[in-house]
């Protein structure tokens, strides 16, 4: 029935040279080739919405929902899609307010979880890029700051992977993967939300406490097995974790004594200094290993200008939404309390 519903409201693609900015959700797979499914008016498996209203948006969620249900990971992304332009459409329109559409986003970022945690096409790069979005990181500081330890996971378990998607002539810089953690750590600066997954980023990002890393991190296994999204990944969890541990580690240290690490590593030397510099090319740190003094020497990094400029006025706008919210939030509140007053004077005059 909703398949019936959803293609009265769906119109097939446009000609390739006409405009399609109007276009709400296009999809990237080819057209029908048979002549019925040419003419047909509507076509539920692909969203062609050329307009969008509240009645519309309900449907949407349904067919999120179904595809969920059925485990259509697929089709969920691209259903996940559509609620989210047509979110941003209706406040655009002006169809809904700003309180809904916060309400609205808060509630896609939870589903998503289901189909980013399930997506193995670049699942978890897609969910970082989404939660790191302006207005979506403005619901997770508002409504959802318990969001923060799935996007902490995401993080410490793609940051490798951009790394290397952004690497140019083979040989990677990591900006993006630093970028991915620098902002990270300013979102966890105003989440008032804490456990042992963020505690373990906190303590090796903001504090430098390995050992209190450590502590974190055998609490953190015990968090990932109970988990329902994060279950499947506690492995890779917790490799990609030690390697985390590992890279803090280098940075903060000018030297590192090959012998010390092999025996932290459970690894005798010559294993250890193997492993030591696929990490080292995995990570993207500037080092090299002395084999004669049996030490990894680090070397310095530095930061131009632009880009020292760039990390310090990159959360204005986020900034500036969060304390316009703050605002409206505080007007809102002493107008409640203003009523509370008068009705309150109005029940002791009589």
């Amino acid at each position: 029935m909703l398949s019936n519903i959803l293609s009265l409201y769906a119109l097939p693609p446009l000609p390739k040279d006409a405009d399609a900015d109007d276009i709400i959700v296009e999809d990237d797979r080819t057209e029908p080739k048979s002549s019925d499914e040419k003419h047909r008016t509507g076509n539920p498996n692909v969203y062609y919405l050329t307009s969008i209203n509240k009645d519309l948006l309900q449907l949407l969620w349904g067919k999120l929902s179904c595809e969920i249900l059925l485990e259509n990971w697929e089709e969920a992304t691209i259903a996940l899609t559509a609620v989210k332009l047509s979110i941003e459409q209706l406040v655009h329109t002006s169809q809904i307010t700003a309180l809904e559409a916060l309400r609205q986003r808060t509630w896609l970022l939870h589903w998503s979880l289901f189909v980013f945690w399930n997506n193995s096409a670049k699942g978890l790069e897609k969910m970082v890029e989404l939660f790191f979005s302006e207005k979506y990181l403005q619901a997770i500081t508002t409504n959802a700051p318990h969001l923060l330890r799935y996007l902490t996971a995401a993080v410490l378990l793609c940051k490798r992977r951009v790394a290397k998607s952004t690497s140019r002539d083979g040989r990677s810089s990591g900006a993006e993967a630093r970028k991915l953690m620098r902002d990270l750590v300013r979102l966890m600066n105003n989440c008032e939300y804490t456990d042992p997954i963020v505690e373990f980023v906190e303590c090796l990002c903001v504090k430098f406490d390995f050992e209190g890393a450590q502590e974190k991190l055998a609490e953190c296994e015990y968090v990932l097995k109970t988990d329902f999204f994060l279950c499947k990944r506690s492995a890779l969890f917790m490799e990609e974790a030690r390697v985390f541990v590992f890279e803090n580690y280098c940075r903060i240290h000018d030297k590192v004594d090959l012998s010390v690490l092999a025996t932290k590593l459970a690894m005798d030397q010559e294993a250890a200094e193997h492993w030591i510099v696929d990490l080292i090319r995995n990570a993207l740190l500037h080092a090299k290993i002395d084999s004669e003094k049996g030490c990894v020497v680090m070397g310095a990094e530095s930061h131009t200008v632009y880009e020292q400029v760039m990390d310090r006025t990159r959360d204005l706008n986020f900034r500036s939404a969060a304390l316009v919210q703050n605002l409206k939030n505080f007007v809102v509140s002493v107008k409640k309390e203003k009523i509370k007053r008068m009705k309150a004077a109005m029940e002791n005059d009589e």
